[in-house]
């Protein structure tokens, strides 16, 4: 377990400490049985999350819970923000495992609101993306966005709403693309370096 130096409350766990504690015990399930394994539907060969089990390997998959029962999409964004510090200060781009470090926050309490979960990672994206920071929701309504190599597949379901912090990687140009900003900000970091089978996505 890491607890911030700041504030006790904020405590991050990796999949060998969620003990019986529910909802840590479903996410970590979940992120060994679905993330680190292909499926037949993802439409290409791997496991559906490429970093998943390296981050796990390397301690740097970290779950966290935020106990209460978010009302406003405010208050979802409220409750992220100290993590997203946290995760700069944790991960620095330049240290060698940055890349597999990830932060799950875990909103138990947002079920049946999912809706607060999706409204909240939309109004955070630009801020992160400009920091070359990516913030993702999963939920089991599941969120509705296809994934990339077969549009039928919903892959953010989870079993628990939770918004994910992580560094941007090259390969997460497509979900950029649609906004000038987001590409200078990709561009920033990449420049002109995007994965072969990207070549093709149409940026705006």
């Amino acid at each position: 377990m890491i607890i911030h130096s700041g504030d006790p409350a904020l405590r991050l766990y990796d999949v060998t400490e969620v003990g019986d504690h529910r909802h840590l015990r479903a996410v970590a399930d979940w992120a060994r049985e679905y993330l680190c394994n292909p499926h037949p539907d993802l439409g290409r060969r791997g496991p559906v999350c490429p970093y998943a089990q390296s981050s796990i390997d390397r301690n740097r998959f970290h779950l966290a819970v935020w106990s209460g029962a978010p009302g406003t999409v405010d208050e979802v964004v409220k409750a992220v923000e100290p993590y997203r510090a946290w995760f700069t200060e944790l991960a620095p781009r330049d240290e060698p495992d940055s890349l597999h470090t990830a932060i799950l926050i875990l909103f138990p309490g947002a079920y049946g609101e999912l809706e607060l979960i999706d409204a909240a990672q939309k109004r955070l994206k630009d801020r992160y993306v400009l920091d070359g920071l990516m913030i993702g929701e999963f939920h089991d309504g599941p969120p509705d966005k296809a994934g990339l190599w077969n549009p039928l597949l919903r892959p953010l379901a989870s079993p628990v709403p939770m918004l994910v912090i992580r560094h941007m990687v090259a390969t997460d140009l497509p979900f950029l693309a649609d906004d000038p900003e987001h590409v200078q900000a990709y561009r920033a970091i990449f420049g002109d370096h995007v994965p072969a089978h990207l070549r093709d996505v149409v940026i705006t």
